[in-house]
């Protein structure tokens, strides 16, 4: 569920829940939660050999996946049902390397009674380059 936690104890509490989680969150052991509240989410993460594609690059497939996870970390920064996607979309604008140091932002654009919309940006930390741009919308009227 939601949560009104803000700054470093948002950071902590999301942190907490990747480092507990059995399932498909563990992908996210090595991403590290930055800041958050009220409908934001910061995280970062060093491109690591698991994280890269045969070509090299920072696979796409992760790349939604970060935009997943850290779109609805954000969502859940409000005091709101984490929710189930509805609609993902991700935009590959440039590659990351072994190495490279990437910056994620998921902002919440809106939450209504039934539908969240998060926008969410991987960045190049070295020159603030984007990566990657996605969008996540979620069904989240659940009682």
């Amino acid at each position: 569920m939601g949560t009104r936690k803000k700054g470093l104890e948002f950071a902590k509490h999301i942190s907490e829940i990747i480092a507990k989680a059995t399932g498909f969150e563990r992908h996210l052991e090595k991403v590290k939660i930055l800041d958050g509240g009220d409908g934001i989410c910061k995280a970062e993460f060093t491109v690591a050999p698991e994280h890269i594609n045969k070509a090299g690059g920072l696979h796409g497939g992760y790349t939604a996946t970060l935009v997943d996870m850290i779109t609805t970390y954000a969502l859940m920064s409000k005091p709101c049902h984490p929710g189930v996607s509805v609609d993902i979309n991700v935009s590959y604008l440039k590659t990351a390397r072994v190495g490279d140091e990437v910056l994620i932002e998921a902002n919440l654009v809106r939450a209504g009674k039934m539908l969240a919309f998060i926008d969410c940006q991987l960045r190049h930390k070295k020159d603030n380059s984007v990566i990657a741009k996605g969008t996540h919308t979620k069904y989240v009227n659940f009682q």
